[in-house]
């Protein structure tokens, strides 16, 4: 006991006893900066991986032989005519043009003999523009790039039987974005770019060699993109370093190559050459979709779209084939009906993968379309064309409204969305904010009437990711709802001008894979899903009690401000073709069941198809970069002609249901005179009489809705208007409402009579053209900034003469120099008092438009006070700040109205109304309309030429109220004059469907139903028997009751139906 010793042996240890040598510490940014020389095409490129890519590499007439077909005035014609050409031997460094050209190439492909026996054989092709490979049987299979993008197409295992095969490649002479002149792609195209045909190889690749330059560049971002003080960065660097290493020791050897792939599997797991990487049971919260945004147009004309989606969605059909992983979802009904149209074949491919659930329509909308500007109406058929098409076509409605590019998203699109069928919402743009940044990403957004649906914005800000390990580092870092929900959408593939994802975005995200379960640290992403699985979690969620953030009101873009106002004729067009479509669809729609009432019948035919194509066209026109004027000069070209043909269109379908209800267009008798009243509430009108009256130059039209009479005015009328000079050049025009003054084109008093009130600032001007200097930091059509604001510039005065005496109306013009190319000839008028009805003084310019980089607007200095302003929407008012308090109310210094802004306070109004204008602002007391902007990029001539504007002033006792949705609904569709010799005959169907109660509901919408046995095209099931759409809102912003009459019609059911046409409730 005590005082023993034992023997402790210590443990054996193959630790040296004695030192090697030095060892340094690594000098970590050295180390890290080493990582380019690797895959670099600098200095080090031949002692580097990419010379190892390929095996071997074949080229010339012994083993391609080429041939060309080019046509003739920028054609683009079918594979049939094409090829039924004589074609001419041509070769490789032959150069190919001028923009927007299109040559056909016969391709004569042998494998040489060397070559055939090789794992993987691919052909490339690159002539720095795009193209579509066909079989010599005229299917298409792939698309080109150019450019060193997606210039690779994968030989069939049958050319490796030592014959000559033969195929196609269609060259279209533009890049995947246009021909801009250099580096710049929003400047104008340059018509006269050739493309050199630089590459047409046979190519053995190595795809061991290949498959170790994703490993390589994932892992190198693992240590670039990891903090540096983590082990995962530390690790990344090492495995990349002994990646490096191993190659240089065996001199690039496939031994070595193998090698190191052995290396980077320490860092990626064993499985990130298939899809079994994403086999583990590991939960992922980033979700990869893959997405090809293919702007319908915009720098291309919409002939080189519908090839672009030939080209990218065969792309993807190759990609879903090759990769069990990959799923693939694509928005735009009109761009599927082009591909069915133009492209059968595709067409069919793509419709066998919606089968298999890899390809998936998406977004319910006909095309991708702008918000702000379309009417409610149209913004109801995007969804209603675009979902019919989903369903007929696929036999699925879409439940995700997608639109990821779009300029700022209107208040009511959540309402229409689940009036749609859908409940989801994915966009983006927000994060272009260059004001305040937008403060969610996974949220509910209600719209005026409490409606919502959830939204997501990919935190990666984008919706064409690369498929990097930073876009996916991304989608966490800068998520912004993580307390609520951590998961996000990764959307990748390359975008705008198409393509899709490559077959290197897939094998990039493979490694990231392989990284979080290897690692750790990256965020899990998982593919194999749809954007409707995503947000399924996203709404059980919500179902089990999850509370997502709310955003009320619209989802205002800081950014773009500009397309309000850009291309200004195309605005115009849009406005006038949206009451046009109203008047045809209500005049078709009375003339189509008049059998029905007077039973008997009738050889009327509702012209369903023609309605249907003149909404397709007007729908095409609304896309996101042709409405809001931010496309190139050829596109305007386009939707100049479109608009024409439905301008043609609509005049015959008037004409015909006019004809069908007994209306002529002869007006020399003043008997049969008559005028049409198509909006749903009484109304009374001074107008013009037609010159073949033989009567008074004015009459008094007032009526019910549909029959209106014409009363001609002579001198004794009660009601007057007159106009005098009273003093030197000082002009007062006076009704029984109002007195105004006008000097020098501008107006200095605007005085209500009955309110006795002056409107105007004591030494302020109304009606007061200001020019601005518009040059925003970049993006010329799209972006107005706060900063032009200062540059302001009010026009000198005019002469200003009497060119209407009254008494019925009254008017003076002014002409006004804008510069010494430009000018402004303007006429202020003033009708004479209609009892009961509020007047407004009303503005017409005619403006020579020939500036650089000016906006031209006019303003209001009106003396009220309130610290927001209300502007008509789509089916409602938004209200927005008139103050700069913070950033979120200085960042609304330009919005977006539709037919009439107002500032009110409490007791008296006045509301500013137009006939085509949408941009607009209210500072202060100050109300400013936008006219006309003239950016030179990407349209040099956007705007340049003459304009014919309208606008009006209206004051109002009281509140904001019926009388301004009313008077603008009047503004933008006045009675026109025809004639009927039995107007009590029709008067009573002509009045059938009007709306009694509330004065703010408004019955927008009179047509027939989509699947009326009757009118139905058969694409859907056909319903037995005659409906009518009655489609009613209130404008007012609130709670009402009213009464829908339908006169002597007899209504067997009355249906409360959603905007696809839906029974929902029946109503007694």
């Amino acid at each position: 006991m005590g005082g023993e010793t034992q023997s402790r042996m210590s443990s054996k240890s193959n630790y040296p006893k004695l030192s090697a040598g030095p060892v340094g510490k690594q000098i970590h940014h050295i180390a890290k900066e080493r990582l380019g020389q690797f895959t670099s095409d600098g200095q080090y490129e031949q002692q580097g991986l990419l010379p190892k890519l390929y095996e071997g590499r074949a080229s010339g007439e012994s083993c391609i032989k080429l041939s060309v077909y080019s046509p003739p005035n920028l054609s683009r014609p079918t594979f049939k005519d094409a090829t039924s050409h004589d074609f001419e031997p041509t070769k490789v460094g032959k150069e190919f043009g001028p923009s927007w050209s299109t040559h056909w190439f016969k391709v004569q492909l042998t494998v040489p003999s060397d070559l055939k026996d090789k794992k993987h054989l691919e052909l490339h092709w690159d002539a720095n523009n795009e193209g579509l490979i066909w079989t010599k049987d005229g299917h298409p299979l792939q698309g080109l790039t150019g450019g060193g993008e997606r210039t690779e197409w994968v030989l069939p295992e049958s050319f490796r039987d030592g014959k000559e095969h033969m195929f196609y490649i269609e060259m279209a002479c533009n890049g995947m974005f246009g021909n801009p002149p250099g580096g710049d792609q929003i400047q104008p195209p340059k018509p006269d770019k050739y493309f050199k045909l630089k590459k047409a190889d046979i190519v053995a690749v190595n795809l061991e060699a290949r498959a170790l330059y994703f490993d390589f560049w994932i892992i190198g971002d693992a240590a670039r993109e990891f903090p540096e003080d983590s082990w995962e960065e530390h690790e990344a660097l090492q495995v990349c370093n002994s990646i490096m290493d191993a190659f240089v020791a065996g001199n690039g050897s496939k031994d070595s190559i193998q090698q190191c792939r052995k290396i980077a599997r320490k860092y990626l797991g064993d499985s990130v050459d298939s899809a079994e990487v994403y086999g583990t049971s590991q939960e992922a919260i980033v979700s990869g979709i893959g997405h090809c945004h293919i702007d319908t147009c915009w720098l291309w004309p919409w002939a080189e779209t519908k090839r672009k989606i030939a080209r990218s969605w065969s792309n993807q059909c190759d990609l879903l084939d090759r990769y069990p992983e990959h799923r693939f979802c694509a928005s735009q009904a009109q761009q599927y009906k082009w591909l069915e149209q133009l492209y059968p074949s595709v067409y069919d491919r793509v419709k066998s993968q919606v089968k298999k659930g890899k390809f998936h329509p998406i977004g319910g909308s006909w095309v991708e379309h702008d918000t702000n500007m379309p009417s409610g109406e149209s913004l109801v058929r995007q969804f209603l064309y675009g979902q019919r098409f989903f369903e007929s076509h696929f036999g699925e409605r879409c439940t995700t409204f997608w639109l990821p590019d779009t300029f700022g998203y209107s208040t009511q699109l959540p309402q229409l969305c689940r009036l749609a069928g859908m409940s989801r919402f994915f966009t983006q743009k927000l994060s272009w904010n260059n004001i305040n940044a937008f403060p969610h990403t996974t949220f509910n957004w209600v719209s005026l009437d409490g409606s919502q649906v959830i939204c997501h914005m990919a935190p990666s800000e984008t919706y064409t990711a690369e498929a990097h390990f930073g876009d996916v580092k991304r989608s966490v870092t800068q998520h912004k709802s993580m307390d609520q929900d951590p998961t996000s959408l990764l959307v990748f593939g390359k975008g705008d001008g198409g393509g899709g994802p490559t077959f290197q975005h897939i094998e990039k995200l493979r490694r990231c894979r392989g990284i979080s379960d290897k690692i750790g640290l990256l965020p899990r992403i998982k593919m194999g899903e749809s954007v409707d699985d995503f947000f399924a979690r996203l709404e059980k969620k919500a179902e089990q009690g999850t509370e997502y953030v709310t955003w009320y009101g619209e989802l205002y873009f800081e950014l773009h401000r500009g397309t309000y106002t850009t291309q200004a004729k195309n605005k115009r067009n849009n406005r006038t073709s949206e009451v046009m479509l109203h008047d045809i669809e209500y005049l078709s729609t009375l003339a189509s069941i008049k059998s029905s009432l007077k039973g008997e019948k009738s050889g009327y035919k509702y012209p369903k198809k023609h309605i249907d194509d003149m909404w397709e066209n007007v729908l095409l026109c609304q896309f996101h970069d042709c409405l809001p004027g931010s496309s190139i000069e050829m596109c305007y070209d386009d939707s100049d002609e479109l608009y024409a043909e439905v301008f043609t269109t609509g005049e015959k379908l008037l004409a015909d249901a006019m004809s069908a209800l007994g209306f002529s267009m002869d007006t020399s008798d003043r008997d049969t005179m008559v005028a049409l009243n198509t909006l749903p509430w009484a109304r009374s009108q001074i107008t013009e009489l037609p010159a073949t009256a033989n009567t008074s130059q004015f009459g008094l039209v007032s009526g019910e809705t549909g029959i209106a009479e014409v009363k001609p005015l002579t001198s004794a009328t009660t009601s007057f208007a007159s106009v005098k000079e009273i003093k030197k050049g000082v002009f007062q025009l006076k009704n029984s409402q109002y007195k105004i003054e006008v000097e020098g084109g501008t107006i200095t008093s605007l005085y209500d009579i009955a309110a006795h009130r002056e409107l105007i600032p004591k030494g302020q001007k109304a009606n007061q053209y200001v020019i601005f200097d518009d040059k925003p930091l970049y993006w010329q059509a799209w972006d107005v900034e706060v900063y032009h604001l200062n540059s302001r510039q009010g026009l000198k005065p005019g002469k200003t003469i009497i060119t209407e005496h009254g008494p019925h109306r009254v008017a003076v013009e002014t002409e006004q120099k804008i510069s010494d190319n430009s000018w402004v000839k303007t006429t202020i008028s003033l009708a004479a008092a209609i009892p009961s009805h509020t007047s407004f003084v009303e503005m017409h310019a005619e403006v020579e438009w020939r500036e650089t980089m000016k906006f031209l607007k006019v303003e209001f200095p009106i003396d009220i006070t309130n610290t927001s302003a209300s502007y008509e929407t789509q089916f409602g008012i938004v209200r927005r700040p008139t103050h700069y308090n913070t950033t979120w109310d200085m960042a609304k210094f330009e919005v977006c109205c539709h037919k009439w802004a107002d500032l009110s306070e409490a007791g008296y109004g006045v509301s500013v109304l137009n006939d085509s204008k949408y941009g607009f602002a209210t500072c202060g007391n100050v109300m400013r309309l936008s006219l006309l902007r003239a950016p030179k990029a990407p349209d040099a001539h956007a705007d340049m030429g003459r304009h014919h504007i309208r606008w009006a002033l209206l004051p109002h006792s009281g509140p904001l109220g019926q009388a301004t949705v009313r008077t603008a609904f009047e503004f933008n569709n006045p009675m026109k004059v025809h004639s009927h010799p039995t107007p009590a005959e029709v008067a009573p169907l002509m009045s059938a469907f009007r709306i009694e109660g509330s004065e703010g509901l408004v019955l927008d919408t009179v047509k027939r139903g989509e699947d009326d046995e009757d009118v139905s095209r058969a694409d859907l099931p056909v319903r037995k028997g005659k409906s009518v759409i009655l489609r009613v809102y209130d404008a007012l912003g609130g709670r009402a009751r009213g009464f829908l009459r339908w006169g002597p019609l007899k209504v067997a059911k009355v249906w409360k139906c959603n905007i696809l046409e839906d029974d929902l409730e029946a109503l007694e």
